[in-house]
């Protein structure tokens, strides 16, 4: 397995293309979600993925503080093969880029509802009450350290 950690301008075409095919994929596809998924976070964010055997099998960003969210924030997490640890092995490693770059000792996410347990997993607590982003039901979760 190999993580791959770099910001927007170090991307390759190939490699921008394939994060956005696969968060397009999941997000707007497979959860039915028509939504703007280029919001203009991805120029100022870390971008996070791990590979196995050439595939990508997760992914994440962490956006800086007042791009996305008010506070350092980890968006964009995707498994492409669920159940074998790599979800939580990029959040684990996108809350190090956030304290790496960015000095984070405090992150927000914007977490689907169903997964809140999950989050909680890496360190993550509610910290909203339940709302509705693109029509899915969400919590805000707060990791400090």
């Amino acid at each position: 397995m190999e993580l791959h950690r770099k910001l927007f301008s170090e991307l390759t075409l190939d490699e921008l293309y394939e994060l956005l095919r696969i968060r397009s994929d999941v997000f707007v596809v497979e959860q039915d979600c028509v939504y703007q998924d280029m919001d203009y976070d991805d120029q100022q964010s870390i971008h996070l993925w791990l590979t196995e055997g050439g595939k990508v099998v997760a992914l994440c960003r962490v956006c800086p503080a007042g791009t996305h969210m008010q506070e350092v924030s980890i968006g964009r997490v995707i498994t492409t093969e669920r159940g074998k640890g790599y979800g939580k092995l990029i959040m684990q490693e996108g809350i190090n880029a956030a304290k790496e770059y960015f000095g984070a000792d405090r992150i927000d996410i914007e977490a689907q509802e169903y997964a809140k347990g999950f989050y909680e997993l890496v360190g993550f607590r509610q910290s909203s009450d339940p709302f509705i982003l693109d029509g899915i039901p969400h919590i805000k979760m707060t990791y400090k350290e």
